[in-house]
């Protein structure tokens, strides 16, 4: 592996190459090759930063991590395309290249495992999608940074619960639609919203099944319409994953003539068009994940593994008490406060 220390050596080397990477700065986004492969920022550490795909809320990240990455750093960023096995040829490759550190967002969090013997001695951040098997994260070699999905389920809860509160139901019918199943998220998004639920006093039903809707609209709509198929909504609200399939069920309700602001739809990430759902009355709340703040953490969490610092040094984020986790919060977002996310 490169000497870490070559910082200061390599001083004069970017001095004298930095008309190389004009307009390649680490605020800027490159165009994506064949490959799928981006690359930002200076000379020094190379880090690669292997995305599990580009939709709007990794593309988000991806960015973060990009404008966040201290000088002195290259960063490569490249796209699995949701394929787990080109991901670990990515990683492969990364350490064939020699570099400083990974970070990878898993295709499927189950191979943490596989990806990490792919990786060799190589430092890992795992970002965003949290190990199946948490035994992998080891202080000073492979760490995770994201938010705590316990808490993005349990803002939702808190925001039905205050709303039938307000009306003075106690008995609802709920529609989940659930992410990825198997996923870590998925899980705990959908235990951590129907526990708030319970522990705020509501009698909950679920309508039929909890739909797989992949964190997918077009899927969300497939999976939720046969519930809409008689024209009629006979459940009090429909809580989902994330925004994206929240807005494949207000697409489906529109199809049916159906008005989505008749009953409490809500969602997470307060994506752009999550956001706008909200200001428009269709979509009641969202919770914000900080894609940004993920990114940042992400890039600065790898720079910490390789100079040995402690994980949240640098950041404005707090890491648990192993030294293998550090917290991005979530947040709820309502028609209160939405506008104050449009520039987060």
């Amino acid at each position: 592996m490169k000497k870490r220390n070559r910082l200061a050596a390599l001083a004069i080397a970017a001095a004298m190459t930095a008309t190389m990477f004009a307009g390649c700065g680490s605020s800027d986004s490159a165009s994506s090759s064949a490959s799928g492969d981006t690359a930002s920022s200076g000379d020094g550490y190379d880090i690669t930063f292997i995305l599990s795909l580009r939709d709007e809320f990794l593309s988000a990240l991806e960015a973060g991590a990009q404008d966040n990455a201290p000088d002195g750093v290259n960063l490569t960023t490249q796209d699995a395309q949701n394929d787990a096995a080109k991901q670990q040829q990515m990683i492969e490759s990364a350490r064939n290249a020699e570099n400083d550190a990974i970070i990878i967002n898993l295709v499927d969090p189950a191979s943490a495992e596989s990806m990490l013997e792919s990786a060799g001695d190589i430092p890992v951040v795992f970002v965003n999608r949290y190990p199946t098997d948490d035994s992998v994260l080891e202080a000073g070699k492979c760490v995770y940074v994201g938010s705590d999905e316990l808490t993005s389920g349990k803002f939702q809860g808190e925001f039905l619960v205050d709303y039938f509160n307000e009306k003075g139901q106690t008995d609802i019918t709920y529609v989940m639609i659930q992410g990825t199943l198997g996923q870590t998220s998925t899980t705990n998004r959908t235990a951590s919203a129907v526990k708030a639920l319970e522990d705020g006093g509501l009698n909950i039903t679920l309508k039929g099944a909890e739909l797989a809707g992949e964190y997918d609209r077009a899927t969300a709509i497939e999976v939720f319409s046969p519930l809409i198929s008689t024209g009629e909504i006979d459940f009090d609200c429909v809580i989902s994953n994330n925004d994206a399939m929240a807005l494949g069920v207000i697409e489906a309700m529109e199809q049916k003539g159906l008005n989505p602001a008749d009953i409490p739809i809500v969602g997470i990430d307060a994506t752009a068009d999550g956001r706008q759902a909200i200001k428009d009355g269709k979509l009641a709340m969202s919770v914000f994940q900080d894609p940004n703040g993920q990114g940042k953490g992400a890039i600065l969490a790898a720079v910490n593994l390789i100079e040995g610092n402690a994980l949240a040094d640098g950041t404005d984020y707090e890491a648990n008490e192993d030294e293998t986790v550090l917290w991005v919060p979530f947040e709820p977002v309502t028609p209160d406060n939405v506008a104050d996310y449009d520039n987060r």
